[in-house]
């Protein structure tokens, strides 16, 4: 796939790496035990160890480590039976303690992959680098008073797992479908939860440019983006903003910017800081982090089936294609509820609904299917009756509308209704003979063009008001007009 980016002076190519910030699902905080809940009142879920109080030593938990584990596994990734913990010291008014418990060159999780697709038969390995455990900041309120900027610390000490990915990223699209399968695979996983509205998964975007098959040109950070559309929108502006200022001779300067979203473009916010900047060291408070392998393949075994795996099973055991199974594999909810509707009906027909009539309706209404007003086996049901060729694709809309507003039955709908599909030839060829002889001019042109045929097919639908069997009409006309 050509990514080149058309500027002045020719093509361009964009090299972009990703930092992912995800929230670890736990009770409680990385070294302490205040509450992670969202939405909790300012302040109010934060222990001595969160607010830096002197003498206060953290205390590792154990479930934050067992979740980064099992995020390494299910990115195909080295497990370090050992690491350590640093401090990365700087200076800022959230960051209480004046440094950030992380890990620096030995940590957690080492190199791993994950495989975006590109279309439905292409698809593209990202390399990652590195996974570590590192205690979140907390959060600058700079909105609540027209003099004053507050802090709110229960953010502060936060559990995070900062994914560092390789320079392999090459589009605004490809960096979507990345950061759409990181969180697809912890979702699965039950790591992060990837609410990204709510600040659980945010993502720094570095972003750079350079002439195909030049070195790698100077990069600049975009931080805490926090939306899949503004990672794509901040990825376009910045790449155009570095080609434009190349092209008119002057340097990119190496910093950290951040995005507008009502804007629409990235602005400079501080000069990009190296690793020698933040002058780590081990914690002495923090003893190396070591377990035995045991720990690991005891984790490797209580796996889930993730996306990838489940997408190849779906193409294989339901004949469905690739596009369908992406569809249906991106979130687990969505992937356990077609493998329920699904459960002895044809697969086909259950994918092609869930993916069409019922997707558009849950998008229209702002349904999901967390809270669908369709039961499973309410759908189930429907679909039961579209196989069975009781009623027709055309009715079964009708009868999807009417599920919407009270999930009724769609036996007692089309039972209520009258809608039964009508497949009886004897009734059906009747109504195909008058039409035949009150629409001479049409049976000849027919002869003609073949392809009318579907004018007949229409008046047999007009007659029976849509319930006619659609292919035995057809069998009909055919048997009559040829």
């Amino acid at each position: 796939m050509n990514n080149l980016v058309k500027g002045e002076t020719g093509d361009w190519e964009i090299v972009i790496g990703i930092e992912v910030h995800a929230q670890i699902v736990s009770n409680s905080k990385l070294f302490s035990s205040a509450s992670t809940k969202f939405g909790g009142e300012h302040n109010t879920q934060v222990s001595f160890v969160d607010a830096g109080m002197p003498g206060m030593l953290p205390v590792i938990n154990w479930v934050c480590v067992e979740q980064a584990i099992r995020t390494g596994l299910g990115l195909n990734a080295k497990i370090n039976n050992y690491s350590i913990f640093d401090r990365k010291n700087y200076f800022y008014p959230d960051l209480p303690q004046g440094y950030q418990i992380s890990q620096y060159k030995q940590p957690i999780v080492g190199e791993g992959s994950v495989t975006i697709d590109i279309d439905d038969k292409k698809s593209k390995t990202i390399r990652i680098e590195r996974l570590h455990l590192e205690q979140d900041a907390g959060k600058s309120l700079h909105d609540q008073h027209p003099e004053f900027s507050f802090v709110d610390l229960n953010r502060s000490g936060v559990a995070l797992m900062e994914i560092v990915s390789m320079p392999d990223i090459s589009s605004a699209d490809e960096a979507q479908s990345y950061i759409k399968k990181i969180r697809s695979i912890m979702r699965y996983l039950g790591t992060c939860d990837g609410n990204m509205e709510e600040g659980s998964l945010r993502a720094d975007i570095n972003v750079s440019v350079r002439k195909p098959g030049d070195e790698l040109g100077t990069r600049c950070e975009i931080k805490n983006v926090n939306s899949i559309k503004f990672i794509g929108q901040a990825i376009d502006y910045e790449a155009r903003r570095q080609i434009e200022l190349i092209e008119d001779s002057k340097e990119i300067d190496q910093e950290t910017r951040l995005f507008d979203p009502k804007k629409g473009e990235t602005r400079s916010m501080r000069s990009k800081e190296e690793a020698h900047d933040y002058r780590y060291f081990p914690d002495p408070d923090l003893l190396p982090l070591s377990f035995s392998e045991n720990i690991i393949e005891d984790i490797k075994s209580e796996l889930p089936e993730l996306p990838d795996d489940k997408k190849e099973r779906f193409q294989k055991e339901y004949s469905l294609s690739t596009y369908d199974s992406n569809i249906l594999v991106s979130e687990i909810e969505i992937a356990d509820f077609f493998e329920a509707v699904a459960k002895g009906r044809d697969p086909k027909i259950a994918a092609n609904w869930i993916t069409g009539e019922y997707f558009a309706a849950m998008n229209k209404l702002g349904f999901s299917i967390t809270n669908s007003p369709i039961s499973i086996d309410n759908l189930s049901k429907l679909i039961k009756l579209i196989e069975e060729n009781i009623i027709s694709t055309r009715i079964a809309k009708d009868v999807f509308e009417i599920m919407l507003e009270n999930n009724e039955n769609p036996e007692e709908i089309i039972e209520r209704e009258g809608l039964k599909q009508v497949s009886d030839s004897g009734e059906l060829e009747k109504i195909i003979d008058n039409i035949i002889v009150e629409n001479p001019d049409q049976v000849e042109a027919v002869k003609l063009k073949p392809k009318l045929m579907g004018w007949f097919v229409g008046q047999v639908m007009k007659e029976t008001n849509g319930k006619a069997n659609p292919k035995l009409v057809n069998d009909l006309l055919n048997d009559k007009l040829n």
